[in-house]
Formats: C-alpha cells, structure tokens, sequence
C-alpha cells in the first residue's frame, strides 16, 4: 500500500509542475487557422468567461474566428486575446449567425433567452448554467466519463445545446466514476466545502474585502452572502426546498450524477457548505459499493483515469488541498481509506478538490468543444 501512495504522489507531483509553470510564463497560444470552428464567448468579461479564453489557450484549440460578447453594459470593452485586440460586443439575438460553437458562461436566465436562438441559428451551444441540464434530450457532459452522451452532436449538423455540469458534481465524478466501473456504487454521500469562486468574481473580491476589514478590526459587510463570509462559513447559499431541506446546489448532485451516469439505481445525499476559499472546491465523500473493494485497488483506478491525481501520503499526513488544485486542470484525490463504520469491505472514504473555474466550469466546457472537432 505504501508503495502504491508513493507512487501515486510522485505521479501528482510530476503532473502539476508543468501547469505552474505555464501560469508563470510559458508562452501557450490557441491555433487560429482557416479550417477550424468559428467561436463565441458569451459572458467573456466574467470569471468563467476569462477562464474560457485561458483554456483555449493552454489547450491550443483550433478556431477560424472568435467573438467575444457580454451585456449592454460590458459592449464596447477592449479584450486581449492571442496577440490581437477584440472589441466586445453586445449579446443579441443576432451575434450567433456565424458561429459554429458558443461557450456559455452568462447566467440561467441569459442562456435560457439566447441557448435556444443560438441552437436555431445552427450554433452548438456548450452551456455552462443549471438552465439546460435535467432537459430531456440535452446531453450532461464529463468528457472523461461520459463522451457518448454527446456522440450524435456534429459541426455541421444543425444547432444543438450541451449542458456543462455544476461544478461539485464534475468533482465528485472525476474522482468517483473510476471507482463505480470498478464496484457498483450503491449510495453515496457527499460534504462539499465549495470556495467563493463558485459565486463568481464579485464574491471572490467580497471575500478579499472582507478579510482586510476583519483584520483591520472593522465590520464586514455582507453584500454578495447574507453572512460574514471571512473567517466563516454556512450552508450554501443557493435556495432552500423548506418542505425537504436541501438547497439546490446539493439537490443538483443528486439529479445531475444519476443523469450522466444514466442510472437511478444509486442513493445519493449531499450536503453543500460555503467556505472561505478563494477558489477550489473540497469535497469530502463516503461510498458504499455492491461487492468489496481495496484501498489498493481503489488508488490503482483513480491512478489509471484521466484528469485525475493522487495525494495521499499517510506518514506526513499529506492529502489534496485547494491551493493544490488551484488553477489545476486535474481533480486532486486522497484520504483514500476503509469505511470503518462498516463490518464489510464495501466502503471507502476519500477526500477531493478540484478547481470549480477550471475543471468545475471552463475546462469542461472546452474538452466538450474538443470532442466536436473529432
């Protein structure tokens, strides 16, 4: 077992330096070239939307073109994109005649307005909201663990919507479909600490606010939360079934994974907490499988899947942490250890965190873009 965990953290090791130093300089540029899809970026001025142009770049994704478009009120901004300057423009009912894909990052109600005139327009929309994705007949996507959703979805083939999952769910599933291929899961139960990210740049720079003012012996001054967010946390902050008690966000877990793993033969419960974290998810998850499964076994398959790296070094009490999904493309794993509440070998615990603006949202996406240029 220790051998497999020292194996496995070098594995993670080697895997991050290259992303660090791309952050730090490493000259990375999309490839704009006369054969490839033309693109829009709806909602470019946002988190998510900056992250959209990041990722294409790491990713060297072909484009013949790209429009960058956002509200009324962001029109007209300058954006630097691959050398050149673009204008950007206002979101209308016209922007998408030309666009073979359009990443959405805007909000439910923007692409419940703009999703379906794209799609008519013969754009394939990859929606980054909540607005599409329990639609029967649009596709949830986690390219790694369910491609085929989407498999009918050509360019060229007329417009069509993909929904991205929410951010927790994308985590939870890197982590644990590797798992479920190995050994049925039969119920699983999810606490998640989700960053400030989650909500977006203005409560990202809330959080910063707020700490300085703590700090410096002043009250904050709750505006995008209706509590103190620095040095606190609560339930998150989405809305509350009263009847049931369960916010949307851990009510998306559980209708989201049954979606894409296309099953709904699994008990899923989740409960969603608000943390202060500048940006990275943690995700605490106990599992409980239909026939007995290792620890061994179980960091062999989470080792072997894609986008996935382990941290799980028991002697020095290493194990994932937000900093060290930052700004990642992989999800982080470890605390990978038997349920000891259980008498049988069906139940694991593990900890996860992955990067809610990377892989929770615009690296998603892009992989969903990729898997159309196939």
């Amino acid at each position: 077992m220790q051998a497999l965990q020292s194996r496995a953290q070098a594995r993670c090791l080697s895997q991050t330096r290259p992303a660090r130093v791309s952050r730090q300089g490493l000259v990375v540029q999309a490839k704009k070239t006369a054969d490839g899809p033309s693109i829009a970026v709806v909602g470019v001025t946002g988190a998510v939307g900056q992250e959209f142009l990041q990722v294409l770049k790491e990713r060297n994704f072909p484009y013949k073109s790209i429009k960058l478009l956002a509200s009324a009120r962001s029109a007209g901004k300058q954006q630097e994109f691959e050398g050149e300057t673009y204008t950007v423009e206002e979101l209308t009912e016209n922007s998408f005649n030309d666009v073979d894909i359009a990443l959405f990052s805007a909000g439910g109600s923007i692409s419940k307005k703009f999703g379906p005139v794209a799609q008519k327009a013969g754009s394939i929309v990859v929606d980054n909201s909540s607005a599409f994705r329990m639609t029967e007949g649009v596709p949830l996507v986690i390219p790694e663990v369910n491609p085929d959703a989407m498999s009918h979805v050509k360019i060229g083939g007329g417009g069509a919507i993909i929904a991205n999952p929410n951010c927790s769910t994308i985590i939870a599933l890197m982590a644990v479909t590797p798992l479920h291929r190995l050994a049925k899961v039969k119920r699983m139960i999810v606490s998640t600490y989700q960053a400030a990210s989650g909500a977006g740049a203005a409560a990202m720079e809330e959080l910063k606010e707020q700490t300085r003012d703590v700090l410096d012996g002043k009250e904050a001054k709750p505006v995008i939360f209706p509590y103190q967010y620095a040095f606190n946390l609560f339930s998150h902050n989405s809305g509350m079934d009263v009847e049931m008690g369960y916010n949307e966000e851990e009510l998306k877990m559980v209708k989201e994974t049954k979606k894409i793993w296309g099953t709904s033969d699994v008990a899923i419960t989740a409960t969603c907490i608000r943390v202060p974290v500048m940006r990275a998810h943690a995700e605490s998850i106990n599992l409980e499988f239909d026939k007995d499964i290792s620890e061994a076994d179980a960091l062999a398959a989470l080792a072997a899947f894609p986008g996935v790296s382990i941290i799980d070094d028991r002697s020095k009490n290493r194990f994932p942490t937000p900093l060290d999904a930052t700004t990642r493309d992989d999800v982080y794993v470890g605390r990978v250890r038997r349920d000891i509440s259980r008498s049988d070998a069906k139940g694991l615990e593990l900890f996860v965190c992955g990067d809610q603006i990377k892989k929770g949202a615009a690296l998603n996406a892009v992989q969903i873009a990729e898997l159309l240029l196939k």
